[in-house]
């Protein structure tokens, strides 16, 4: 099992990012390593991973566009605004402002489902407020993961419904009869779990102060858009009223059409009709956007060619049968087994919903041959699914909060978002998720 190419690529990843190696060359060799292992040549690796990469074409293209439409919305100064504001709610209350993003977050995935748009807008501001009340990143990499992350694990909302019905639907094609309502009951533990993890990280782990050196205008720094006549401290109201409806005009696409893409080029359409910004400041918009958000754009292509190599190589299904004969009829080590190889499996993949239909038809019969109840197959199954996507470095729920907390160059990947998420994230989804499927 340990010789599985599957398991020798991710371990190989894991370790090459923990190293520090660039994500994208990590990703890369990790592919042409398990494809290596399976018994595929180089060149055909290559071809894999290179075909596969349009999996998450449509994620790419949307953080470009949601990084320029960050850009566009922060050359009206809304987003100083925002942080102005909520730095005089939250004023030296350290563990306030985490929570609240932690609470932002989450409505980011059901009441206003735009998932990691909101990043680049919100964090950026409030970095240099974090920096004074010394506020570890680390928490806070915490709670926007969280926020990405447990809501679609527990409700039944937004990308939660996207999520269960995922669930519901490949348990059906493998035998077992389920129905949408039986999934966020089956997943509610594991999420509890999760909600644990989170507090032990605010209010224990990171909870000291932390040092950082404070940049003034951290944003505007990072930014070169500006016309010659014009500085980019002179906000108007017309403009920011215009990236107000600019904002608005995005999220309602993005809400009716499904497509992230789509919002953001209405939102700058919007905002350019309005006179939030020049025509002729669009390229420096867009170079701004490839700044902030190229990076993992590409990261995510390069993701999804890896797992596209990894899914060539049917590593996944040799990894489960030489596993089934660990689990001796055991319930409890069959739970465990399964929960583990989701884990190698989604930090390979980098998503959760990508995940379900690979494991699910190995799963389901398994699970059914050792007595589980089909509500103990979903827990299984769900949480088997979400393992992992909190600690992948190829992953949007860490690298969304890394785009934001980095802005300023003091916050790592790998170190400051991926190895927390992993520890307060994971393990108790490990413990709550075998709980869950003994007990239903």
């Amino acid at each position: 099992m340990l010789l599985n190419p599957v398991v020798l690529s991710v371990i190989l990843m894991t370790v090459l990012c923990l190293l520090k190696l660039n994500i994208i060359l990590a990703l890369i060799l990790a592919a042409l390593t398990g494809g290596v292992l399976s018994g595929m040549n180089i060149t055909e690796t290559m071809t894999v991973l290179i075909k596969g990469m349009g999996g998450n074409a449509e994620t790419a293209l949307s953080y470009i566009l949601l990084g320029t439409l960050a850009t566009a919305i922060n050359k009206t100064g809304i987003s100083n605004l925002l942080g102005k504001g909520i730095s005089n709610l939250i004023q030296d209350r350290r563990l306030l402002l985490v929570l609240l993003i932690a609470i932002i977050a989450c409505l980011s995935q059901n009441l206003i489902p735009v998932h990691i748009a909101f990043i680049p807008i919100l964090i950026p501001p409030l970095i240099n407020l974090m920096n004074k009340l010394k506020i570890d990143r680390r928490s806070v990499a915490c709670a926007l993961t969280f926020g990405l992350k447990a809501p679609y694990v527990m409700l039944p909302v937004g990308f939660g419904l996207i999520f269960h019905n995922i669930i519901r639907d490949n348990l059906i094609e493998n035998g077992v009869d389920v129905v949408t309502k039986m999934v966020w009951k089956s997943m509610l533990l594991p999420g509890i779990g999760m909600t644990i993890g989170l507090l032990i990280a605010i209010f224990i782990t990171y909870r000291k102060p932390r040092e950082y050196e404070i940049v003034n205008n951290v944003f505007e720094n990072h930014l070169t858009v500006t016309s010659e006549n014009e500085e980019k401290s002179n906000y108007s109201i017309r403009k920011q009223i215009a990236g107000l409806i600019g904002a608005i005009t995005a999220f309602i696409v993005q809400v009716v059409t499904t497509s992230l893409p789509l919002g953001a080029i209405a939102g700058l359409f919007i905002m350019l009709i309005l006179g939030a910004f020049k025509f002729k400041d669009i390229d420096n918009l867009m170079d701004d956007g490839i700044a902030m958000m190229g990076f993992i754009a590409f990261v995510m292509l390069i993701a999804s060619g890896y797992g596209a190599v990894l899914r060539e190589t049917g590593g996944v299904d040799t990894l489960v049968e030489a596993a089934t004969g660990l689990m001796g009829g055991s319930k409890i080590i069959g739970a465990i087994v399964m929960l583990f190889i989701g884990l190698i499996v989604t930090m390979g993949i980098g998503t959760s919903f990508g995940t379900i239909p690979i494991i699910a038809t190995i799963y389901v019969p398994l699970a059914s041959s050792l007595g589980f109840s089909p509500a103990a197959i979903i827990a299984l199954v769900g949480t088997a699914g979400a393992l992992g996507d909190a600690g992948s470095p190829a992953s949007d729920s860490t690298l969304g909060p890394t785009s934001g907390l980095n802005i300023d160059g003091q916050h790592d990947h790998i170190w400051d978002t991926c190895v927390p998420t992993f520890l307060h994230f994971n393990i108790p989804l490990i413990i709550f998720g075998t709980i869950a499927a003994l007990i239903l």
